[in-house]
């Protein structure tokens, strides 16, 4: 009696509208000002679903937790508090409508309005210049220049040009939301102009979104065009206070012809190097024939000035027994665990980090915490990555790791200073990541396996470093066999059982499998020791599989790429298959 005076007593005298449920989610009565909301004649009976389109068991929790609900009616935005009349099970709700109309169209028109900045950068351009005649010259970078302003206009940005290869953009919120759902056409649009060299135009660009002023939302899309030059250009980055977002990415990297990157890093590494008490050479855990063929080649460039160096490595798998062990029965070399060589840091020491720039896949992330980090790296730049580095040489046109070491070392002594063993290492490495010289391939590529040949790198030595056991073959085989063959040219594996060397199998498997006539990738999952799902995905260039594999956490190249993952061979291969749904 006392709850329904009360309901009585709402209903008559509340300043907004109001209506009142009874336990089963029907308005039992509402005040004169419900019609405001609802524009029928009477509400009382009726379902609050059926009126609202919110369910009573979703008010009844947002009721507990003190949660406000919104919806529109009429034309207008009411936010919606509600209160319990009553205790237990036979409680009323009383839902107050306050119309927010006003506010919620300002906040809209706030957020559509706030400044986002672009930073656009016309990858190449000197090569695309030195490439073409001087009377096109000028012609190509006015149709240039009139694309990029022309996607401007598009989107009443202010444009600026303050380089021949760069422009600064500001416009609107709202454009932006038509860019992501368009999904950046203007990368697509660029790549259709006639030029005379052997690749196309390609933009590479970084937007800024939702900065506190700014100095912060342009701090932002400088960071965010970093990263995309950093994963090898062709595409846009959109940094915001949250998050990072990756579109395009579809061509592959162009090689860069001037080696004088090269010459400076090397200088400027072996400066590094003098300075330091000794020096550190780590890649990324379980490390490959490219990551160790690198380690070698620094660490000579160390032993050549006479300086004290280490590489760290606590676990291999089988494919570099015969490398490692070759290398370690020569006794040149000082290999040695994280704990050595944390015990062995100090504040003047120069780590050297190779074939990875993600703190999470180092050897021994603690050296991490050191002010001297060199990185040399091939891979495309990750939203995850070294921020404390001094130096650094990270080229995603490079084939490998140990290409940019072979560059490094020609600048950094005579070539008669390398050994055998690690230019044979070296030219192990490019081959494995590009291979056998068939993926990825540039012409700085061959020129480094040349010259490492001519400091006698023996490539039947090298072809001995990849022959695997029966067991490896006997299993490879059988995976093989065993292969889906998808529409639209996807092949995909599962190595059954659990296989100590599931990283090497898989990729070699992916490589197999993409010589099959009409295939144009392919993916292969197995299970590693530990029963971790590792993934290894290879391309022609068509479908670009490290957005994919970015997908499941990983990352790589345009068509070389993995990932590690929780789940099952079989369900990581089901979720594939979905992902790829948006990109095919």
């Amino acid at each position: 009696m006392y709850v329904s005076r009360i309901e009585k007593l709402l209903a008559a005298y509340s300043p907004v509208p109001l209506c009142v449920l009874n336990p089963q989610g029907k308005v039992s009565r509402a005040s004169s000002k419900i019609d405001e909301v609802f524009i029928y004649d009477g509400i009382r009976g009726a379902d609050i679903y059926a009126l609202t389109g919110i369910k009573h068991a979703e008010i009844i929790a947002a009721t507990r937790e003190g949660r406000s609900l919104t919806i529109s009616r009429n034309d207008k935005i009411f936010k919606i508090l509600t209160s319990f009349i009553g205790d237990g099970e036979l409680a009323s709700i009383a839902m107050y409508f306050f119309d927010v109309t006003t506010y919620e169209m300002l906040k809209t028109l706030h957020n559509e309005e706030r400044s986002c900045m672009a930073i656009v950068n016309v990858d190449n351009f000197d090569e695309l210049t030195s490439s073409t005649g001087e009377e096109k010259q000028m012609m190509l970078a006015s149709e240039i220049d009139k694309v990029v302003r022309s996607w401007g206009t598009k989107m009443s940005a202010s444009i600026t040009r303050y380089k021949e290869h760069l422009y600064f953009m500001v416009f609107e919120y709202k454009y932006y939301e038509k860019l992501v759902e368009t999904k950046f056409p203007i990368l697509d649009e660029i790549r259709e102009l006639e030029t005379e060299s052997d690749f196309p135009v390609t933009l590479s660009i970084g937007i800024g979104v939702a900065g506190k002023n700014p100095m912060e939302t342009e701090q932002y899309a400088n960071d965010a065009l970093e990263i995309a030059l950093g994963r090898g250009g062709d595409q846009a980055v959109v940094k915001n206070v949250r998050r990072i977002e990756y579109y395009g990415g579809k061509m592959q990297t162009v090689e860069k012809r001037n080696k004088g990157k090269s010459r400076v890093i090397a200088h400027a590494l072996k400066q590094l190097m003098e300075q330091s008490s000794k020096v550190i050479i780590m890649g990324h855990r379980n490390p490959d024939m490219d990551c160790f063929g690198a380690a070698l080649g620094i660490f000579r460039i160390a032993a050549n000035i006479k300086k004290e160096a280490y590489i760290v490595i606590n676990g291999y798998n089988e494919a570099l027994t015969a490398i490692y062990q070759a290398a370690k029965e020569t006794e040149e070399y000082n290999f040695i665990n994280s704990e050595k060589a944390i015990s062995l840091s100090d504040e003047n020491v120069l780590i050297v980090v190779l074939d990875t720039h993600r703190p999470s896949l180092v050897e021994c992330p603690e050296l991490l915490d050191l002010e001297k980090i060199v990185v040399i790296d091939h891979h495309r730049k990750a939203e995850e990555a070294i921020l404390n580095m001094i130096l650094s040489y990270m080229e995603p046109y490079a084939s490998s790791t140990s290409e940019l070491v072979t560059e490094i070392i020609q600048y950094s002594g005579d070539k008669k200073s390398l050994k055998k063993m690690e230019a044979e290492a070296l030219l192990a490495g490019i081959t494995v990541d590009t291979n056998r010289f068939a993926v990825k391939t540039g012409v700085r590529t061959f020129e480094a396996a040349s010259w490492l040949r001519r400091c006698g790198a023996d490539t039947v030595t090298v072809k001995k470093y990849f022959q695997a056991d029966l067991e490896s073959f006997q299993i490879r085989a059988k995976c093989i066999a065993n292969a889906q063959f998808l529409e639209d040219g996807i092949a995909m594996s599962v190595c059954q059982g659990r296989n100590p060397n599931a990283q090497i199998v898989n990729s070699q498997v992916a490589d197999e499998l993409l010589t099959v006539q009409g295939i144009q990738a392919t993916f292969v999952a197995g299970q590693n020791e530990h029963g971790q799902t590792v993934v290894s995905a290879r391309s022609l260039g068509d479908v670009n599989v490290q957005l994919i594999m970015e997908q499941l956490g990983g990352g790589g190249h345009l068509n070389t790429a993995g990932a590690q993952v929780t789940m099952t061979p079989e369900e990581t291969l089901e979720k594939l298959k979905e992902i790829l749904k948006d990109f095919l």
